[in-house]
């Protein structure tokens, strides 16, 4: 099977996005564990960037990932916008959209989207560390948004099924 780098983002004294005392390092670190789990019990091997509540550089987490000779690397963040309750849905960031790394990105959408979350689709993103320094196939996930009444509410009433379906489209493009 194959080898796959879950990455919680932010984490630390960086706490990512924050929405009425929420913190987005929190729900990431949770959600990435819970998938981890799922993906390990199906067989396949977890590299986890962190697995408590520490900071590394999205450097140092690329670097592990490739150090480890991953075969694909996914990046767990919720989103945020300006003002809150003003966007809702799943987005997922990928360096090239016409790559293996997209295929993971409409597989875990479309498992989120099954979910209820709205799929706000697959976006090009050439400047972020995880995407363009990582020598596999990777993914940033933006499981909703932080700042979204009705994502949250999704996030914690269907946390299980988010965990099963991130880990299902991580499934289907590794089969």
């Amino acid at each position: 099977m194959a080898l796959v780098v879950l990455d919680a983002g932010h984490g630390g004294a960086n706490p990512g996005a924050i929405y009425n005392g929420r913190q987005e390092k929190d729900d990431v670190l949770a959600l990435t564990l819970a998938i981890g789990q799922i993906l390990e019990n199906s067989g396949v091997d977890v590299y986890y960037t962190r697995t408590a509540d520490i900071y590394e550089s999205p450097y140092q987490k690329a670097t592990e990932g490739n150090d480890a000779g991953a075969d694909y690397f996914v990046s767990i963040h919720r989103n945020s916008s300006p003002y809150p309750n003003q966007y809702s849905g799943v987005e997922t960031l990928v360096y090239n959209r016409y790559s293996e790394a997209a295929r993971l990105a409409a597989n875990i959408n479309y498992q989120l989207e099954q979910v209820g979350f709205v799929n706000l689709g697959i976006n090009e993103r050439q400047n972020l560390v995880v995407l363009n320094s990582t020598q596999m196939p990777a993914v940033l996930v933006e499981v909703g948004f932080i700042n979204t009444d009705a994502d949250n509410t999704i996030f914690d009433t269907r946390f299980d099924a988010i965990a099963q379906a991130i880990a299902e489209g991580i499934l289907q493009t590794i089969r």
